[in-house]
């Protein structure tokens, strides 16, 4: 038995999310049943984490074990891009792993972006990559607002109602605001987060930046470990799972 990991580019527009569901195209599903068809064998496709519906990937981390021993990556990756690419994916590398690589259970950071076109007119070219805001944001105090939920902490305030997670506690290592030619970029650096917990957290920057709360609201938000107290959460086309660190 060989273990692969795969790096995974992905526009999730037109799917249901990562993870195989019974109705509806998932990235999960699409990749495993063209791997399956390859391969001549059963594959099962373990990704680094779900992303939900419409959540787009620079670089998601998945493992597979097959029971042959690919000869030729580079036109394994011709081939199994082929069948994908005109879906809106793309296998950017294939590596050969050991037996205790998991893409899950492996990783030490996860980093997600989230991207907020802060604007007049609608974004065309970037269109369905970003949350369009119209009012202007004030980012000095998102970034006041992003230094409060960094740390060892209960996010419960910012989890969705179906997170299967076992503890609402998490540590976000960092949280980077950053706005060029009215595209802002909000980083996030964490060994997981809870679902929905980004979007979440952006929601809430966000009312903070147009000034519909003010700190202390959005701190008493946090603290009170209500869901019910949340903004509504950003939409999930701003949301890119960037890169996972091993």
């Amino acid at each position: 038995m060989v273990r692969y990991q795969l790096i995974i580019e992905y526009i999730g527009t037109s799917f249901r999310g990562w993870q195989i569901q019974k109705k509806g195209s998932t990235i999960q599903g699409l990749i495993q049943q063209n791997l399956t068809k390859l391969l001549k064998q059963k594959i099962i496709l373990n990704g680094s984490g779900r992303t939900d519906a419409g959540v787009h990937a620079n670089a998601q981390s998945a493992h597979f074990d097959s029971n042959i021993k690919i000869s030729d990556l580079v036109k394994f990756l011709k081939s199994i891009n082929y069948f994908l690419n005109n879906k809106g994916i793309a296998i950017t590398q294939i590596k050969k792993r050991g037996g205790k690589f998991h893409s899950r259970f492996s990783a030490k950071q996860r980093i997600y972006k989230y991207i907020i076109f802060n604007q007049i007119s609608v974004p065309i070219i970037e269109r369905g990559k970003g949350w369009h805001v119209r009012k202007i944001l004030d980012l000095d105090l998102m970034k006041q607002g992003a230094k409060k939920l960094i740390g060892t902490h209960d996010y419960s305030t910012f989890r969705s109602s179906s997170c299967h997670a076992k503890s609402p506690i998490r540590t976000i290592n960092s949280i980077k605001i950053k706005s060029s030619k009215k595209k802002i970029e909000i980083e996030f650096k964490s060994k997981s987060f809870l679902q929905q917990q980004v979007r979440s957290m952006v929601g809430c920057l966000k009312y903070l930046g147009e000034k519909k709360w003010d700190l202390k609201t959005f701190e008493k938000a946090f603290k009170s470990k209500k869901r019910a107290l949340c903004a509504p959460p950003a939409p999930p086309e701003g949301l890119f799972l960037f890169k996972v660190i091993y």
